[in-house]
């Protein structure tokens, strides 16, 4: 049985959407436990009338609730009872195998690492997230916000991790992995970015080298990486633009009668190519690098979301172990004796 701590208090649409994504999920998969973190009796109230495994659901109370707008650090070490908190402490102190938020991202990065600290080995985490790409593949993209700079060594961590992830998670038999940066050549990128390129030529199984950001939806990569400050702003932009051509388009079909008749044949096959460009479609972001499982849902997730972050993250992140396979193949980013530019 994997036991699963769920925020039920963070995100724009907690506790009820939270508790229900939690409950379809429990339904779902029998080796799934769940606590509900939250006022318990608001949590209760969303309870009330729902049908589910009593004997695999349990609430423990926590009074507190760390605002989306609240200082991340601050608010770790004020609100020490609020459901994040608590949360996060169930999973550092053994009583659960991982825990699932959609609240404040900063603040479950900060009481993650003051809580339960780094992996081994790890120098800083890393925030991944999954992309469908044209071709209806997973693309993993990291960092997306974790750290705003990452040194050579930094890039390479998450390189690994995202390997692992990418085949553990995602069922990739032979991840291709790539650097995000401003050409293809081995000679185009900041130092850090060129420096972190030579040794995942030398080191890591499944590097291919350079990828532009307009070939990531391509399905050029299975893993993308950089910094935490270029990725946020790409998965934003990707936002903007997805929400942008929407708009545009609504406006569009609206114009007169064949428009409109045009939209009306179109609908079931723009609401596909939408559900495809959701990232929240896949559930949630791991903090990889982090000593335990911690799964940041979106802000605004559904029911639908939360128990896609519960079964296709939380629980199968710990069912197949990857934070073990990280810390044993860590070794494989040292430099070779007979390693050479």
């Amino acid at each position: 049985m994997i036991t699963i701590a769920l925020d039920a208090m963070g995100g724009d649409h907690a506790p009820r959407e939270i508790v229900e994504g939690g409950l379809l999920a429990v339904k779902e998969i029998k080796d799934i436990s769940l606590i509900l973190v939250g006022h318990q009796d608001k949590v209760a109230e969303c309870l009330a009338g729902q049908n589910y495994p009593q004997d695999r659901v349990k609430v423990i109370h926590a009074p507190e609730v760390i605002g989306s707008d609240d200082p991340p650090v601050q608010a770790v070490r004020r609100k020490k009872d609020s459901s994040l908190m608590t949360a996060i402490r169930l999973v550092n102190e053994g009583s659960a195998d991982a825990m699932v938020s959609a609240g404040n991202t900063g603040a479950l990065m900060a009481g993650s690492l003051l809580t339960a600290g780094r992996m081994k080995g790890i120098d800083r985490p890393a925030l991944s997230i999954v992309l469908t790409s044209f071709t209806g593949d997973n693309v993993v993209l990291m960092d997306v916000g974790a750290n705003m700079d990452a040194t050579p060594e930094h890039l390479m961590q998450y390189a690994l991790m995202g390997k692992i992830y990418a085949r553990e998670i995602l069922g990739k038999e032979k991840p291709r992995i790539a650097l995000l940066n401003v050409g293809t050549e081995d000679n185009k990128g900041n130092e850090q970015v060129k420096q972190a390129y030579l040794g995942l030529k030398n080191r890591l199984d499944g590097f291919i080298g350079n990828v532009e950001a307009r070939d990531i939806l391509s399905g050029a990569a299975d893993v993308v990486i950089c910094d935490g400050f270029v990725g946020n702003i790409l998965l934003k932009a990707m936002e903007g633009m997805v929400a942008g051509i929407f708009s545009s388009l609504r406006e569009v079909f609206r114009r007169d009668l064949r428009s409109k008749l045009g939209a009306a044949l179109l609908l079931p096959q723009m609401k596909l190519f939408k559900k495809s460009m959701d990232y929240s479609e896949y559930g949630g972001a791991p903090l990889l690098g982090v000593d335990g499982v911690y799964v940041k849902s979106h802000g605004s997730s559904n029911a639908r979301t939360i128990r896609s972050s519960i079964i296709n993250q939380a629980y199968l992140f710990v069912r197949q172990n990857v934070n073990d396979q990280i810390c044993s193949q860590l070794s494989t980013l040292q430099p070779r004796e007979d390693e050479s530019e």
